[in-house]
């Protein structure tokens, strides 16, 4: 694949796509835009340079509230270029409007294995109830990274459970249609020493599912990312950290293994999604981006913040 890429950032996030990239792309193709010193990729240290690139994929891995800066300059000085954003889009609602290049979010689960067998298996079952749990401990996301340290741990950056965890907000949506909330919490209740939010509860309904609540936590000390779902002659289960489903489906009871599946493999996915151009609706565009950055914000009113 002989495409010329840019990626902004090289944090924890940043590394991972150079290195999923360097596996589809010449890493002759890559350049980094930091201010670190790199041995194994070219860099440049402001987007000013991007036109002697002149990339034809752009990733975008700074922290969410450099996303909109990161954008603006992309409109203004680029056109025809594809760009990936990590999620979520924005740390807050901003009502810029997109025509020169072709955005997408990085809401790489929509590419797992276990998110598209509950999409299939679930497409046309009336759903009671959906019960969404992911929970973690935030002092072991980063390997040598001192967690208070990190965007996640400050409200400026757009760190807090809420963005950080918009995976499941973002499939959630995907699978049963349009959240619609009925009641939500989003605080700080740990003792992390952290300035962000640290767990979120939220009720509502969809279109396809009567009932939905999500729990997100950076306090969860032994990891849970699951999905519970029950309806017309159906309850599954699904375990997103160990790879499983149990289906209960009439009076048959089945335990599907995904053992193959991997972050890598979603991300890798996505980008080829992207860079060949696949008419694909598991990519998030960036009118589904921006509408869940309302939702976050709806959230956020509701909390009182």
């Amino acid at each position: 694949m002989n495409k010329t890429i840019l990626i902004s950032g090289y944090g924890s996030i940043g590394r991972r796509h150079a290195s999923i990239l360097s596996e589809l792309v010449n890493k002759k193709n890559i350049t980094i835009l930091t201010n670190q010193k790199l041995s194994n990729f070219r860099t440049i240290k402001t987007l000013q340079s991007l036109n002697k690139i002149n990339p034809h994929y752009i990733v975008i891995c700074n922290p969410t509230s450099d996303h909109i800066n990161k954008i603006k300059f992309i409109e203004e000085n680029c056109r025809n270029k594809l760009v990936l954003v990590e999620k979520p889009l924005f740390s807050k609602v901003d009502k810029i409007n997109i025509n020169k290049n072709k955005y997408f979010v990085g809401y790489n689960l929509r590419f797992n294995a276990i998110i598209n067998f509950l999409k299939k298996k679930l497409k046309s079952k009336k759903i009671f109830n959906v019960n969404v749990f992911c929970g973690s401990y935030l002092p072991k996301w980063r390997k040598n990274i001192d967690y208070r340290k990190s965007y996640s741990a400050k409200k400026q950056f757009g760190g807090g459970v809420l963005l950080d965890l918009s995976h499941e907000l973002d499939y959630v949506q995907w699978l049963f249609g349009k959240i619609n909330i009925e009641h939500c919490k989003s605080k700080k209740l740990s003792n992390l020493k952290i300035q962000t939010d640290d767990f979120l509860n939220l009720v509502g309904k969809t279109k396809k599912a009567s009932s939905i609540q999500i729990t997100l936590s950076y306090f969860t000390r032994h990891p849970v990312r699951e999905i519970l779902v029950d309806g017309k002659n159906i309850s599954l289960k699904a375990d997103l950290i160990n790879k499983n489903v149990i289906c209960c489906e009439g009076n048959k009871t089945r335990i599907y293994h995904f053992n193959n599946s991997n972050r890598n493999n979603e991300y890798r996915n996505q980008h080829i999604a992207i860079l060949k151009k696949k008419t694909n609706n598991k990519l998030c565009t960036f009118k589904e981006g921006k509408q869940l950055v309302y939702l976050i914000n709806q959230i956020k009113s509701k909390s009182g913040k």
